[in-house]
Order: structure tokens, then C-alpha cells, then sequence
């Protein structure tokens, strides 16, 4: 892009290649957003083949309506 800048040249020889470097790690992210993107089992997913499903709880909690406190 600006490869024929004296200017540029200058600017990389004092401070880096920052765009160069902006680039890399752009594309780092992206990979790793890419890679936890996935679609994948969802928490605590459904049994492994061949295990049974666990039993369901005996009860469960419930909210209380607004207002009430439990007596």
C-alpha cells in the first residue's frame, strides 16, 4: 500500500509495522472466535448412548407470587 513512501519506511523502521501486526492479531481473533463458535453439545446435554437418563427430582422449587413470604 504504501511500500514506496519514505515516509512509511521511516515509520516502520521507528515504531513497527502496526498494520501488519493489526492484521495478524485481527486474524488471530477471528480464528479463535470461529473456533468457540462452533456449534457444539449444549450443557448438560442430553445423556452419552447407551447411559440412562437420570431420575427427575422428587420436587422442585417454585417462585413465590409477589408479595408472599415463605411461612
Amino acid at each position: 500500500m504504501f511500500q514506496d513512501s519514505p515516509i512509511y519506511d521511516r515509520l516502520i523502521a521507528e515504531r513497527g509495522d502496526i498494520p501488519t501486526q493489526v492484521r495478524r492479531e485481527a486474524e488471530r481473533v477471528s480464528r479463535e472466535m470461529e473456533f468457540v463458535m462452533q456449534p457444539g453439545p449444549p450443557l448438560g446435554g442430553a445423556p452419552a448412548p447407551g447411559r440412562p437418563a437420570p431420575p427427575a427430582p422428587a420436587w422442585q422449587r417454585s417462585a413465590l407470587p409477589p408479595g408472599q413470604l415463605p411461612g
